[in-house]
């Protein structure tokens, strides 16, 4: 199966640095701390297939988007790069270090476990399908049918981020329809038969979320033998909203430490 093209921003000189979003994600999310770290670091963000800028396809897999991130690696020139990923994108980061070890010098993973997880995101799904974006002129109308769906007001923010505007109207930005039926394949994780990642590999999580739990790490550490593990106090799954200045400080001790 060919890679998708991937869109990104690519700031900065010095070591290559990929960063892979998460799910309803796009590489704009990272458009802050990319400026920060652009000053130690060639820093790469990236938008994930069926999402942002990015070419869309009917699979949602995780062995997909890992092809799709060495191949990227691969066109820049720029392997072994140091990778890091967060939720939906700490997984797919996962996925090409375990099948594409060559291509990533050091992993970092954002609050997320190499594990199935049960939480629903078919309402999200839903709610966006039911905002009626033709009749609509603006972005903040769309708030008002997210509403009825979601209570949440920083989640209906998220998931605007993804709605665009051109000539012809308001378009959702991220393929509704790969990410309903891919939701499965996004919940879980694909263990193969390869050899684990040895390379560094250091895990961080949000202290108020529940997405890497103690009983977790027998499980990481059997795939990747090097992890080590920190968590962020105060922060819940978007660790790099809630605590930027931290994450910042992490993502800068992991660049200094895998030059």
């Amino acid at each position: 199966m060919p890679a998708i093209p991937l869109a990104i921003t690519n700031q900065g000189d010095g070591p290559p640095v990929v960063i892979l979003h998460g799910l309803f994600g796009r590489r704009r999310n990272w458009q802050g701390l990319q400026k920060r770290l652009a000053t130690k670091a060639r820093t790469i963000t990236v938008d994930m297939r069926n999402h942002g800028d990015s070419g869309w396809d009917d699979v949602m897999t995780y062995d997909a988007m890992a092809d799709d991130v060495a191949a990227l690696i691969q066109n820049l020139q720029i392997a072994p790069a140091l990778v890091i990923g967060h939720s939906m994108g700490g997984k797919a980061a996962m996925s090409l270090a375990l099948s594409t070890p060559e291509a990533v010098k050091a992993l970092m993973v954002i609050d997320i476990a190499p594990v199935p997880y049960d939480h629903d995101y078919a309402p999200y799904v839903d709610a966006m399908r039911h905002v009626p974006l033709t009749k609509l002129e603006r972005r903040s109308q769309a708030d008002d049918y997210l509403a009825e769906a979601i209570n949440d007001r920083a989640v209906r923010a998220f998931l605007l981020q993804n709605l665009g505007q051109n000539d012809n109207g308001l378009y959702w930005q991220v393929n509704l329809d790969a990410i309903e039926s891919g939701l499965p394949d996004i919940l879980d994780f694909p263990i193969g038969a390869g050899d684990p990642y040895d390379g560094p590999t250091t895990f961080i999580a949000g202290g108020n979320s529940d997405y890497i739990e103690d009983a977790h790490h027998p499980v990481i550490e059997a795939l990747f033998p090097s992890a080590t593990f920190a968590s962020i106090e105060g922060a819940g799954h978007w660790v790099h909203a809630d605590k930027p200045t931290e994450v910042i400080a992490a993502m800068e001790t992991f660049i200094t430490d895998n030059q």
